[in-house]
């Protein structure tokens, strides 16, 4: 069988088995690696920053503890690195589906929500998820990519797959994707084996409803072999544009694939050309569709501390007095798509017209939490990481960022991914960056920093850019900068560009 892919994509690599990777930043940054960009984002930290600051989320899990389980995770990691990583593929459903059959087609065995669009995709998963949790429904999550851990992407009631499950998950349905291996032209990449783990982890828990963010597109994405009886489709803008078209309306094309027959299709707002791409595939899948502005939206919002407070309207009522502990208002647009597609789940607009127990989505909302989304991990400066990687998503943080915390002066730290639209990124946070550190984080994907740096001189001009090639030089930097006396008192610092770059951050700083 083939090993070659049948495009120009980033080439995959071989996973780091080594002890001890919180000593190893030094090495990792000076060495040349191919390792896949898509595994576990590295563990690195030569040093005590400074900048550290509190425990770790639970949410977003360090390394195992014990030796032996740490070993194992690694040993599965190194066996994923050598496959395609989620930059490489060839579109088509083929190589899951034969997956599926042979796994006896677990996805079939609870119903599904199933999330495509632009910006927005994860936290809206969570915030699903958050709701089912709530009225006591087990919930299967499956989103991408990680921030840290690989496991972070399979949740099972709420919470990251232990490390141990997630190893045997892999060793239960490892000889069947060798199986599908031999008799495909292509072998099973990264991100379908992954699928596959997940789909079977969601049957064998057993979960009463999976919810499950698509990888790219929809069409042809690996997660598609799903029966999703709620399609969501978040925002739609330009990301992926090689892969997925140039404009709105030519993405929205391989988005609508999720829609399917009979199915309730919760929209977010969209682009003109993009929303009538939405709404045909709708007809003609005879799917019922809300839309958020119509059917369902956000009525009030306004800053609260940790957060905001929500009127939401949902497809059967008002939900008033809402506190999510997210920031922005994108935020806020992402609560409420996530609640008219609970509410759709359970029949509400359709079989009955009374909204969700008030008590019951307020307690959901409380609790959400979205690692990397506008998400303080240090005061005094405050530092923020968010990750945002393309411009519309750079736009709604650059937005969240000035209403929320109104800093005299901010510092960027940005490190992005090659192929990513930087210029378009930049352009949207120079009216909120009073400097820019340019950097960049330690895997192959990265862009160089002298580059970004001469995309973010044209945008910032000179005196307003400084390049530091490590991620820890540049976060010394930035927080040096926002811990300068007098009028800039009360400075911040953003870290963003890409979750890469959010995710080693955030090691860095203490907090994984």
């Amino acid at each position: 069988m083939s090993e070659n892919p049948p495009n120009d994509s980033a080439p995959g690599g071989e996973g780091e088995g080594e002890p001890d990777p919180l000593e190893r930043f030094d090495d990792i940054v000076s060495a040349e690696t191919d390792r896949d960009p898509d595994l576990a984002v590295i563990e690195a930290g030569s040093r005590t920053l400074r900048a550290q600051s509190g425990p770790p989320d639970a949410d977003v899990p360090a390394r195992p503890a014990d030796p032996e389980v740490d070993a194992a995770l690694r040993e599965v990691e190194t066996e994923l690195a050598t496959r395609w990583g989620e930059t490489k593929l060839e579109p088509s459903v083929t190589r899951i589906t034969a997956l599926m059959d042979i796994l006896g087609e677990p996805q079939h065995t609870y119903p599904s929500i199933h999330i495509t669009g632009t910006n927005g995709k994860t936290s809206t998963a969570r915030i699903v998820e958050a709701l089912f949790t709530a009225f006591e429904l087990r919930t299967g999550r499956y989103t991408s990519p990680h921030v840290q851990s690989i496991t972070e992407r399979i949740s099972l009631d709420g919470a990251p797959m232990s490390p141990e499950r997630f190893v045997e998950t892999y060793r239960d349905i490892k000889p069947y994707v060798e199986m599908v291996d031999e008799r495909q032209e292509y072998r099973l990449s990264f991100f379908e084996v992954l699928t596959g783990m997940a789909y079977a982890a969601f049957a064998d828990a057993p979960v009463d409803v999976a919810v499950v963010e698509v990888g790219m597109g929809g069409s042809w994405d690996a997660t598609n072999v799903i029966d999703g009886s709620v399609a969501v489709v978040t925002p739609i803008d330009l990301d992926h544009t090689d892969r997925l078209g140039n404009t709105p309306g030519e993405i929205a094309v391989e988005k609508a694939g999720i829609i399917k027959q009979g199915a309730t299709v919760i929209l977010a707002q969209q682009p003109v050309d993009a929303a009538q791409v939405l709404l045909k595939r709708a007809a003609e899948a005879d799917a019922t569709v809300a839309r958020e502005g119509l059917e369902f939206g956000v009525v009030a919002r306004q800053v609260a501390v940790g957060g905001q407070l929500l009127t939401l309207r949902g497809l059967g009522g008002e939900y008033e007095e809402v506190f999510l502990p997210l920031h922005g208002a994108h935020q806020a647009r992402n609560a409420a798509v996530a609640l008219a597609a609970v509410e759709a789940f359970f029949g509400v607009g359709a079989e009955h017209g009374r909204p969700l127990d008030i008590d019951t989505v307020r307690k959901a909302f409380a609790t959400v939490a979205s690692p990397g989304r506008m998400e303080v991990v240090r005061r005094s400066p405050t530092v923020v990481l968010d990750a945002a990687h393309n411009p519309a998503g750079a736009r709604a943080t650059a937005d969240a960022v000035s209403e929320v915390f109104g800093f005299s002066r901010l510092i960027g730290v940005v490190g992005a991914s090659d192929g990513k639209d930087v210029r378009g990124l930049l352009e949207a946070f120079e009216p909120v960056f009073t400097e820019i550190v340019a950097t960049q984080y330690s895997q192959a994907r990265a862009l160089s920093a002298d580059e970004l740096a001469g995309v973010a001189v044209e945008v910032f001009g000179e005196d307003r850019v400084q390049v530091e090639p490590r991620l820890d030089d540049a976060l010394e930097a930035a927080i040096t900068l926002a811990e300068e006396e007098g009028e800039y008192a009360s400075a911040g610092v953003l870290i963003t560009g890409s979750v890469f770059t959010v995710g080693e951050a955030r090691l860095l700083l203490g907090r994984g």
